[in-house]
């Protein structure tokens, strides 16, 4: 026997046509409620997706920019002509902790004087070796190496040194022009940011940083494009420490 929930002029009226007329069945009840809430159900996992993708994003950057890498603006002219001020630089700071800062390498590093500063020089002493400059002219353990990148040497002298364990000898291709090493001593290796790999702004000096890559820890004198010398094994620094990213406002200055 059919359940009759109602008569209209005389006529039963069923679960279906109270329903259609709006009004819940008893054994129905609650279907307008779903209705209304299923665009809020969407709603809230449109706003719940969106937010996780936020997050996820800024997570992924900060990993990026505190262990892989970050941009830079270079200030002033002490690596001209290999960079010049103005340019943008993408800073790899993950290569040092896989492999030792290399002769030749052009680095990002903490100012020794002032930690919130930032400078970039290129590498040119390793720990532990000794050098001396006669009139410009770098000697390493007594060997005067060779170095294309720079246009003039410097006007200066500097006595023979060693190198500390842990330490670099850091000095601007702009020799005459350049706040380093031969003016406040060698660099301790955990000031060492990264090294500079990409220069990406402006469009004309767009495309991968030219370093002057060793071939081995001996030879002071260029060999296809390298240079470097071979022999001794010094110890050689710890990994170098984390600094936090600040963005765009990245500068490495003289």
């Amino acid at each position: 026997m059919r359940q009759e929930l109602g008569y209209n002029a005389g006529k039963p009226v069923t679960a279906a046509a109270v329903l259609l007329r709006g009004v819940p069945a008893a054994n129905n009840q609650g279907g307008w409620m779903q209705s209304d809430q299923e665009p809020k159900s969407r709603t809230r996992s449109a706003l719940r997706e969106f937010v996780e993708t936020i997050l996820i994003t800024l997570l992924i950057y900060f990993l990026v920019r505190t262990f892989l890498f970050e941009n830079y603006r270079v200030l002033g002219q002490s690596m001209h002509p290999t960079l010049e001020s103005g340019q943008y630089l993408v800073i790899n700071k993950l290569l040092y902790r896989l492999q030792d800062p290399q002769r030749g390498d052009i680095i990002v590093f903490r100012d020794i004087r002032d930690d919130g500063r930032k400078l970039i020089k290129r590498i040119i002493g390793l720990p532990g070796e000794t050098v001396e400059i006669q009139e410009g002219q770098v000697f390493i353990d007594g060997q005067p190496i060779d170095e294309p990148y720079i246009q003039q040497l410097g006007y200066y002298s500097e006595p023979a040194s060693l190198i500390p364990d842990g330490h670099f000898y850091v000095l601007g291709d702009n020799r005459n022009n350049s706040s380093d090493s031969h003016s406040w001593g060698s660099l301790p290796g955990d000031k060492i940011v990264g090294k500079a790999w990409l220069s990406y702004w402006p469009p004309a000096q767009w495309g991968i940083i030219p370093h002057e890559t060793y071939a081995s820890r001996g030879s002071t004198q260029v060999e296809n494009g390298s240079f470097g010398r071979s022999g001794s094994q010094h110890g050689a620094p710890g990994p170098p420490a984390d600094t936090g990213a600040r963005g765009n406002r990245n500068k490495s200055s003289d």
